[in-house]
């Protein structure tokens, strides 16, 4: 059950195709190579073209929905794996955006937490927003909230 607050975030669909393009180039080469060696290359054009799709699929199936308590990810289409990660645990943010990122204005943000199983997190190809004032807002809440103080 999601609140008004909350917040769903999903990598943007170009970047799950960039991802994928490498892929993509392949199974167009092996299509040029059906045509001028051996049609049997059409086999190999079709497995690198599931691969792919599937490889677009399983990008665009990333959610993390970010609450005032947790941050939730979800991944996966065949077999599904679901993290929380509490706010209160969250120390440091770090935001990249490489040179197709910035044009494309989408970034990479890294959550570093004291969490042992999941001691950084990456939201890869979101757009590029004001989101990690938001997180920092709701840990700091977080941290009040659990009387949660840190000492250096």
């Amino acid at each position: 059950m999601t609140h008004s607050d909350d917040i769903v975030i999903r990598p943007a669909f170009i970047f799950a195709f960039l991802k994928a393009l490498p892929l993509t180039l392949l199974a167009l080469t092996f299509l040029l190579l059906a045509w001028w060696l051996s049609p049997y290359f059409i086999l190999f054009s079709l497995v690198v073209c599931i691969a792919a799709w599937y490889r677009l699929l399983y990008i665009r199936s990333y959610q993390y929905l970010i609450t005032a308590e947790y941050i939730r990810f979800t991944r996966g289409i065949f077999f599904k794996r679901v993290d929380q990660l509490e706010m209160f645990r969250i120390k440091d943010y770090i935001i990249t955006q490489s040179f197709i990122l910035q044009i494309l204005k989408l970034m990479d943000l890294t959550l570093k937490s004291t969490d042992p199983e999941n001691s950084v997190i990456q939201l890869p190809g979101i757009p590029e927003s004001t989101i990690t004032d938001t997180i920092r807002d709701r840990v700091q809440q977080a941290r009040h909230n659990n009387s949660i103080y840190e000492l250096n």
